[in-house]
Order: C-alpha cells, then structure tokens, then sequence
C-alpha cells in the first residue's frame, strides 16, 4: 500500500486530469462562461481532493467513501464535457481526449474501491 496519497495512480491521474481541465478552460469562449467554467473545474479539483483526503483519513471505510465521491465527481466533469462540447465551446478531439481521461480515472477509482472493499482490512486501518 502507498504511504502517501501522491503515489496512488488515481490521484496521479486526476491531477493529470484537473491541469487539462484548467489548460482547456483558459481560453475563449468557455474561458468567459464562469458558471460551466467554474463548475467543471470544482469537479476536476473534487476529484484529486476526495482521493487525497480520504487517504489521509486513515482506515478504509473512509477511503471508500471519498473515493465513491471522487469517482461521482468524474462523472460530472464528464457531463460538463458533453455540454461543452454541445454548445461549440470544445472541438471533437478536445472532447474525446478529456472524456477518455475521465473515464480511465474513474475506472482507476472502482477498480481501488473494489481493491478496499475485497481487503482483508476492510474497515481497518490500511496504513500504519
């Protein structure tokens, strides 16, 4: 098991994820629409956040459950995705790239939920 929450691959992956969000949202059009703009870019942040912080809790009831929370948010950045891309803001390609980020990290997430939940340590503390 990691020591730190930096070297889970799914919070290596939603960091990846949260700085194409914000480099994706810097400029034009979606840079002006701060609602969409700024929605997303929570979400993309909720993601590493969640994973981060149930790590640090300590034991894995809480870890699964910030990660359910982290992988709810990466399907809000995935709706976000489609509105983007439905009202010009994001080219096909753009779309596509991110969307496929989104869900490889959501993946990420359930396949270490599953990890957790089929522990041994279930409910315990998984790091000393």
């Amino acid at each position: 098991m990691a020591d730190k929450f930096e070297e889970l691959v799914a919070w290596q992956k939603a960091r990846e994820l949260c700085n194409a969000v914000y480099c994706l949202t810097l400029e034009g059009a979606f840079n002006r629409d701060f609602a969409l703009r700024d929605q997303i870019r929570r979400a993309a942040i909720s993601i590493m956040s969640n994973i981060a912080e149930g790590f640090e809790r300590g034991g894995n009831r809480e870890l699964c459950q910030f990660l359910y929370i982290a992988k709810g948010s990466a399907g809000e950045v995935r709706a976000q995705l489609y509105i983007a891309h439905d009202v010009g803001y994001i080219t096909d390609e753009q779309f596509e790239r991110l969307n496929d980020m989104t869900i490889k990290n959501s993946q990420l997430i359930a396949g270490f939920i599953r990890y957790i939940e089929k522990s041994d340590m279930k409910g315990s503390k998984y790091k000393e």
